[in-house]
């Protein structure tokens, strides 16, 4: 017989604490962002201030609701839920009207909500469930080809609704899967396609590239993959001497690559680097042969891949983004001067912050944001308001209180006794995590603008809906952490 214990004594007060610290501050912060001169009333209703605590007051019914419900039902549900929000996803493609080129807020009357807020709950639900099943292990092909299902399913119905910024959330619970046992090699594979993707987009369109037609985005893309490979090798062969014959004949190949190219311009240096590839995945695959052994050629195999990846980033920065999404990441990466375009939000958040100096202008006093030279200014631009109005000191406190609240969800998470509460508590620290730094790189100018907005500081109901759920759900699995759940 499980002793129960009464459901207040067994709640994290200080996550509670810290959720509410954060959305009053959020409220007045909208505020501040939105105040109007003419008509300076905090609870008028038909102003933001004024609807965000309308969502304020119907987010903590939600979360009362949430910690009444039995623990065990969100562990049941889970596969349902996601499935039906799959479905509703589908839906508000066909269904949801068009708002600057997205089709993905539902409309009913003056009232619209987001699917996409909720999806990201339903994930975490779902992956949990599943990753919690009987005999998991991410060492099996299917099951880590499932998990990748689950994640990526909503995210591509997402960029269907054109919500690139949405569906990129989901690309964070790749941490969870990393936690949970995943090889670290896969984390690290993406981090050197991001990297890959950014120097053939960013070295191949300099606008004083040379005449001589020299593609310094596969150049340097295709030496830093020959020593990643070499690397890879030491790592996963140990063998010495193939290692050392790997390193001499690029360097020899980089070598006298370079010293033709000074004295014979013609002689390219991307035709070094393919040269160096080639050369280099040839190696690789006859070792692979000889000794039987796979792990050469995998690394082959990522050779190769970064080949095809260099070969089609232009196509499908210029195909598969949209127009504005393509400017927004051009100007990220130096590569187009948009002030009065599409870098205006940027530099008009940028040009806030700093006036903000070391200790703010002080509550309602920041004149940028008064005068709303910031466009979405209480939205996804938000946090240019705190540092504007309460400087570097604020804008320091209040990231040490986010990263104070991260901390404490990782720590709860790490406390669980059973693993669905366990993978979904990561879950929701991985979603947290991807917003707070995303939004903060938007605002600041060292990620591209993707409608990221900030948990409980930004305006608006679905994300705050959606956020408290997430979060509640987490209060009360860990309220019941001592129970020992059955899982299928």
């Amino acid at each position: 017989m499980r002793q129960r214990y009464n459901i207040l004594q067994k709640i994290d007060w200080l996550t509670v604490g810290l959720y509410v610290a954060m959305v009053v501050f959020g409220w007045f912060t909208i505020y501040a962002a939105s105040y109007d001169f003419d008509n300076t009333q905090l609870f008028d209703f038909s102003l933001n201030p004024g609807k965000q605590l309308i969502w304020i007051g119907c987010a903590l019914v939600v979360a009362v609701v949430v910690m009444l419900v039995d623990s065990k039902f969100y562990n049941n549900v889970a596969y349902v839920f996601y499935a039906l929000m799959m479905l509703l996803l589908v839906l508000t493609i066909f269904i949801a009207p068009d708002i600057k080129g997205s089709h993905s807020w539902l409309r009913f009357g003056s009232f619209q909500i987001q699917p996409a807020e909720f999806a990201k709950y339903a994930t975490l639900l779902c992956l949990a469930k599943f990753m919690s099943s009987y005999q998991f292990s991410l060492a099996h092909t299917r099951n880590l080809a499932i998990a990748l299902v689950i994640i990526f399913l909503p995210a591509v119905i997402i960029i269907a609704q054109s919500e690139t910024g949405s569906a990129l959330v989901f690309v964070a619970l790749l941490l969870v899967l990393f936690r949970e046992g995943m090889n670290g090699i896969v984390l690290v594979l993406g981090a050197l396609v991001a990297l890959f993707f950014i120097l053939v987009l960013r070295y191949n369109n300099l606008p004083d590239a040379p005449p001589t037609g020299e593609l310094l985005g596969f150049v340097v893309t295709f030496a830093i993959a020959v020593v990643v490979a070499c690397v890879f090798v030491h790592l996963y062969t140990r063998d010495k001497v193939f290692l050392q014959w790997m390193v001499g004949v690029n360097a020899g190949l980089w070598l006298v690559g370079g010293i033709l190219h000074v004295f014979i311009p013609a002689v390219l240096l991307i035709w070094v680097a393919y040269g160096s590839m080639a050369v280099s995945m040839l190696m690789l695959c006859i070792r692979s042969f000889v000794v039987k052994r796979k792990a050469y050629f995998l690394v082959a195999l990522f050779l190769m891949g970064t080949v095809g990846l260099a070969l089609t980033a232009d196509y499908a920065f210029n195909k598969v983004l949209a127009p504005h999404q393509q400017i927004r990441i051009k100007i990220v990466l130096g590569l187009e001067d948009d002030p009065q375009g599409a870098g205006y939000n940027v530099r008009q958040s940028q040009i806030a912050i700093g006036s903000g100096g070391v200790l703010g202008k002080g509550y309602l006093n920041g004149t940028q944001t008064k005068l709303s030279y910031v466009p979405e200014q209480d939205t996804d631009f938000i946090f240019c308001t705190i540092g504007e109005e309460h400087g570097f000191v604020g804008s320091v406190l209040f990231i040490g209180l986010y990263a104070f609240f991260m901390i404490r969800l990782i720590y709860l998470a790490e406390r669980q006794r059973s693993a669905f509460s366990r993978i979904y508590g990561y879950g929701l620290v991985s979603v947290f995590l991807f917003h707070f730094f995303i939004n903060l790189g938007m605002v600041t100018g060292i990620t591209p603008v993707i409608g990221i907005p900030l948990p409980f500081i930004s305006y608006g109901g679905s994300s705050l809906w959606g956020f408290t759920i997430m979060l509640f759900t987490f209060i009360r699995l860990d309220a019941n952490r001592m129970e020992v759940l059955q899982h299928a």
